[in-house]
């Protein structure tokens, strides 16, 4: 069965869309001489779907391995064409991992899974954008 949302129209140029979940997310864009934002920009949120759909990965490979962090990050940037229509055609995947003991192997080899293999949004990105992914470590040591 195919996933189905609706999104509906909320004035001005704010709409609110729905997910098989049941939840929503408010989006809207930039309007000149407008301050207030109501959501989230839709190609922004491309960005966040594929930073929610990795962490998903990632998070759930590690407790497979049962391997603990402290604390998890993904930070993504994009950039756009500078003709319309507007697309991400480069985009940057930066992986933080944070904690006293990190297993950097495990961590490495979850992500690896992710971007290879599980990601199903990587790879629809990977169909319009040069994807360049980091991994980085932030260790606390104990005194």
């Amino acid at each position: 069965m195919a996933d189905k949302i609706t999104t509906h129209w909320k004035g001005g140029l704010t709409f609110e869309s729905d997910n098989p979940s049941g939840k929503t997310v408010m989006m809207d864009t930039d309007i000149v001489g407008q301050n207030r934002r109501y959501g989230l920009s839709p190609k922004a949120l491309m960005l966040s779907s594929l930073a929610g759909c990795s962490a998903i990965d990632v998070i759930s490979t590690l407790d497979k391995m049962k391997v603990e962090v402290d604390d998890f990050k993904i930070e993504v940037s994009g950039e756009l064409t500078d003709a319309h229509p507007r697309y991400y055609h480069s985009v940057v995947v930066d992986y933080h991992f944070y904690g006293t003991d990190l297993n950097e192997k495990k961590c490495e080899r979850a992500v690896n899974l992710s971007i290879e293999k599980y990601c199903g949004v990587m790879e629809m990105f990977r169909r319009f954008a040069k994807i360049e992914t980091n991994i980085y470590y932030h260790i606390d040591i104990k005194i």
